[in-house]
């Protein structure tokens, strides 16, 4: 398990922090104490032992003085008393050994030499210490007292001294964890009411509820009046935005009504327009017709072109009439949801073109059962401008080769028409499907620029995309997904 400060509540920080420093400060008093007790039992150890080694001096001079043996072990022996003193002995002058504690064993410590200037001196070794007194009489030294001792008391001594201060320790580490989960509660039990009461806000959206403390802190209350602030400003501002927005959504209607109507005025105009211009152009058609059969050759050779060219251009207006026309119904007519085989309506549609210009030998492949779900009148016109546009633009090719088919990509169906013939400029691709723009001159292919555009508006209809691929003189693919229709 990972120890993660993110994840732990301000509550249970307070608890932690109270702790830890509470903990840190026990500790520091702790050793503290019993640093200075084990330097104050060692330092009263020293003491005790040098005052006993200068008193068994004292107390050895007649015996040194009349070379007393017994009477100065008799002396010695009274150190029996002390458990840490392990062995004393007493030296004459000449470093001569005279007497010995205790009596019945030989000398195991080892010696130093005293300094001349010193009297008494003392050496420690970890807990053991070894003490020399020089024994004086008549202002003459006349002997060395030794005693040394093994500190096994004062280790005992600091080990229950240690013993009774880690109790004490845990007894007010208990009652520092105590008092700070009473402050704990005391403390955060405001802050959570109001990280409850921000939670409810931010939930239910409701800027009117208010935060009220049971408990009154200067920095609580600055937060409080902050907190409650913010929420008033956001009630005023969400009150003037839903304002703001019915009004919008009015306007938006209003416009929308207006747009709609708007549209439908144009749509009706455009219909109109371009189906009452039918009449006249097919009126224009026949006359010249009458003309070029009536007077057959008689024409002479400046009116006979004439109404050639009056015949094409009738003809290309008719072809735009046609083209406007659709694209009128691509945006005005309801959508009908139905299964549709795009595969057999672009060979019946490729079958169509071969049979109008069977001169052309053209290479087609048409993938079978590419289905969709979508009006079946909208995409006849769809593959109808792409493939016109294929067979086009393939006219001064080699050996032109048309192509249809679908591939799925994902969870996307995603059908195309390719060619292999003129292509064009993939800089200029974002103009191919704006109505009456066009990449190539009407002298070369000739056309009215409207076709690609009906076919963007019928694939955003049916909730798709439509863009294209090409290169100059290497032929174009023509891509389009469809969303399926609800039935």
């Amino acid at each position: 398990m990972t120890f993660s400060l993110r994840r732990r509540s301000i509550a249970s920080m307070l608890t932690w922090m109270n702790l830890l420093a509470s903990g840190i400060a026990l500790m520091l008093v702790y050793v503290s104490f019993l640093g200075y007790n084990l330097f104050s039992l060692r330092d009263a150890a020293l003491a005790s032992l040098s005052g006993e080694a200068q008193i068994v001096g004292s107390n050895s001079i007649s015996a040194i003085v009349f070379d007393d043996r017994s009477s100065a072990e008799t002396t010695l022996s009274a150190l029996s008393h002390s458990s840490d003193i392990v062995a004393a002995a007493i030296y004459t002058e000449g470093d001569v050994p005279f007497a010995q504690y205790p009596a019945s064993g030989a000398i195991s410590m080892e010696r130093r030499p005293l300094a001349n200037s010193s009297s008494l001196q003392h050496w420690t070794d970890g807990p053991d210490i070894l003490i020399a007194s020089r024994i004086e009489f008549q202002g003459k030294p006349i002997g060395i007292v030794y005693v040394q001792a093994h500190l096994t008391g004062i280790r005992h001594q600091a080990i229950q001294y240690a013993a009774i201060a880690a109790g004490i320790l845990l007894i007010c580490l208990a009652v520092a964890l105590l008092v700070g989960a009473f402050f704990r509660r005391l403390l955060a039990k405001p802050i959570v009411s109001l990280s409850s009461t921000a939670r409810l806000v931010s939930r239910y959206r409701d800027y009117s509820l208010r935060f009220t403390p049971d408990r009154s802190y200067n920095e609580l209350v600055s937060l409080t009046e902050a907190f409650n602030e913010m929420l008033a400003e956001i009630q005023r501002r969400d009150e003037v935005l839903e304002q703001t927005r019915a009004s919008l959504e009015i306007r938006v209607e209003e416009r929308t009504a207006q747009l709609q109507a708007a549209n439908r005025e144009l749509e009706a105009f455009s219909y109109t327009v371009a189906h009452d211009l039918r009449g006249p152009l097919q009126s224009i058609n026949n006359i010249c017709f009458l003309i070029q059969q009536m007077n057959g050759a008689a024409l002479s050779e400046d009116i006979a072109p004439m109404l050639t060219q009056l015949d094409t251009s009738t003809r290309t207006m008719s072809t735009m009439i046609d083209d406007l026309l659709d694209l009128s119904r691509s945006t005005s007519i309801p959508l009908g949801s139905k299964q549709t085989d795009l595969s057999l309506l672009a060979t019946s549609l490729l079958e169509r073109l071969a049979m109008a210009q069977p001169e052309r030998k053209v290479e087609i492949f048409v993938a079978p059962k590419c289905l969709v779900n979508a009006d079946p009148g909208l995409m006849q016109v769809v593959l109808q401008n792409l493939l016109r546009n294929a067979w086009k633009f393939t006219g001064r090719t080699d050996h032109p080769r048309i192509e249809f088919g679908c591939s799925q990509q994902g969870m996307v169906t995603v059908f195309y028409v390719r060619d292999n013939g003129a292509g064009f400029d993939q800089r200029y691709a974002d103009k191919l499907f704006k109505p009456f723009q066009r990449l190539h001159a009407t002298s070369d292919f000739p056309g009215t620029g409207i076709g690609l555009a009906t076919v963007e508006k019928i694939i955003r209809r049916h909730g798709g995309e439509v863009w294209a691929e090409g290169v100059i003189e290497k032929g174009a693919t023509f891509y389009f997904t469809l969303e399926p229709l609800e039935k």
